[in-house]
């Protein structure tokens, strides 16, 4: 047998890590080894082809034309072979699948967590793994299975599906309004506002046709989940997605002041390798999501609100 034929899984399996990740460091992090040990398979392997995979640009490795060819044949095969051990691993029994679901922060909180019951009713064989993000950038390495994240993956080999779109309104808790109210869009001006590292209260006073600013005090959130736990608390004026805060208007814990609406600056996407292993637990995870805002759409009702602007 030739040394081409030597080669061990685990060498394969570093480069397509280190050329998925453009790292070393990363590849080593995903694979529990150590960065030597990477740098080892690496070169391994360019001793056994006589090639170069990759290139030092000042901290970051770079790979070769060549590199990224054969790290695609090879996430091909290491996919099929996941594939032959998950049905070969089935054995009269329907296989137990965790998929790994990397999750904004406010979606998780608002949409997913509340219906994981009503998924595993429906997909009893399914385990979520839910990491939940705060940060806007899709992580590196792709290391989740599926990722509902506020931006697109625009990669050749990932599927992106837009989940849905908002809109942002203005709310508050009943017990605010009361203590503060009746309240107008023009009255805010007046009442502790909360602001958002995401949007102007600017932009949404000037789609209210009034000549207001952003407020020069008050707490400032990064995170849309946390926002909406200070909204909820009472703490003020809060700018939400609608979507996002639908049940809570259903339910009266917070009312919309005014009528005006903005858009919202981000939408959700749901993306995932294409040829993933774990495909058909996706797409069922997919079409029970799509299902679930669908269904969402359909009950919507008229929310209690201050007085009207």
């Amino acid at each position: 047998m030739s040394d081409r034929l030597r080669l061990n899984l685990s060498a394969l399996r570093a480069l397509e890590t280190a050329e998925r990740c453009r790292s070393f460091t990363a590849a080593a992090h995903e694979l529990s080894l150590t960065h030597s040990a990477i740098s080892h398979q690496i070169r391994q392997i360019e001793s056994m082809l006589d090639i170069v995979l990759f290139t030092r640009t000042q901290s970051r490795m770079i790979p070769t034309s060549t590199c990224t060819r054969l790290a695609e044949r090879v996430r091909e095969s290491l996919t099929e072979i996941e594939c032959a051990l998950l049905e070969a691993g089935k054995a009269n029994r329907q296989q137990r699948l965790v998929l790994k679901v990397s999750v904004m922060a406010d979606f998780a909180t608002v949409w997913l967590i509340p219906e994981l019951e009503a998924f595993y009713s429906q997909y009893p064989h399914l385990d979520l793994s839910i990491a939940v993000r705060n940060t806007l950038d899709i992580p590196e390495g792709y290391e989740s299975d599926i990722g509902i994240w506020h931006k697109s993956v625009d990669r050749n080999g990932f599927q992106s599906r837009k989940l849905l779109e908002d809109q942002v309104i203005a709310v508050c808790t009943p017990a605010f309004l009361e203590k503060h109210g009746p309240l107008t869009v023009a009255d805010l001006v007046h009442v502790p506002l909360m602001r958002f590292t995401g949007r102007s209260w600017q932009e949404f006073f000037h789609a209210a046709n009034l000549a207001a600013g952003d407020p020069e005090h008050g707490p400032i959130f990064d995170d849309a989940a946390s926002l909406l736990h200070a909204a909820l608390a009472g703490q003020g004026v809060a700018m939400l997605r609608e979507r996002l805060t639908g049940s809570y208007l259903q339910q009266g814990k917070l009312v919309q002041v005014g009528s005006t609406r903005i858009p919202s600056n981000l939408a959700y996407y749901l993306c995932w390798r294409e040829g993933h292993p774990k495909q058909e637990a996706i797409l069922q995870f997919v079409g029970w999501l799509e299902g679930m805002v669908r269904q969402a759409d359909t009950t919507t009702t008229r929310y209690p609100r201050g007085r009207a602007s």
